[in-house]
């Protein structure tokens, strides 16, 4: 099939085989503006309702919340400190990540295996950044809740988190170098050289 993004859609569940580098990139291009426009689109009305609780305590008590407009943004800071300040529900951000998340990685990991086979590599290496992924989606929620709802939060949950996104950023470099390298000429254990358009 000439066409990399239609191809790698039809083989979506494919993970044996060998991906080229024009096969593998416009295909992964394409997700990744597709998943990141969703989630623009998702994300505001999935906090519309904490900016509609943060908008109405400020309305309610202009005492303790700050308003900063200009041409190009507009802040609320409010006393988290106050009484009847309100408990911010974040669930449906949380919610909209996730999904981008599985989303990104449902349509990507049967073509980043097969451009790692075609790099005579194993598709497991592709596992590494998803797993430190997995992590930070499970911490960043319980030092969230930490932050807001103590008055001495634990900074050692926020020092794994940073350790651990570190280690994703790097492995997600590596596994980008490994995904944008040649791959082997002529046949190797994963199967056939495929057809090379770069």
């Amino acid at each position: 099939m000439a066409n990399p993004v239609l191809r790698g859609l039809m083989a979506i569940g494919q993970f044996s085989g060998r991906d080229s580098l024009g096969q593998f990139w416009p295909y992964a291009g394409v997700v990744f503006a597709l998943v990141f426009a969703l989630a623009a689109v998702a994300m505001p009305v999935a906090m519309q309702g904490v900016f509609a609780d943060m908008q109405s305590f400020a309305n309610d008590y202009p005492e303790a919340a700050t308003i900063e407009r200009s041409s190009t943004s507009y802040s609320i800071a409010i006393d988290a400190g106050h009484p009847d300040a309100p408990q911010l529900n974040l669930t449906p951000f949380f919610i909209v990540l996730a999904a981008m998340v599985t989303s990104a990685i449902f349509l990507l990991a049967a073509a980043v295996s097969r451009r790692l086979h075609d790099c005579n590599r194993s598709a497991l290496l592709g596992l590494v950044p998803v797993a430190f992924l997995v992590i930070g989606l499970i911490l960043f929620p319980l030092m969230l809740r930490d932050f807001t709802n103590s008055l001495e939060p634990d900074l050692r949950l926020f020092g794994l988190l940073f350790l651990n996104n570190l280690l994703y950023l790097v492995s997600l470099l590596a596994l980008i170098i490994q995904c944008a390298q040649r791959g082997t000429p002529g046949e190797n254990r994963y199967g056939a050289e495929p057809v090379r358009k770069s």
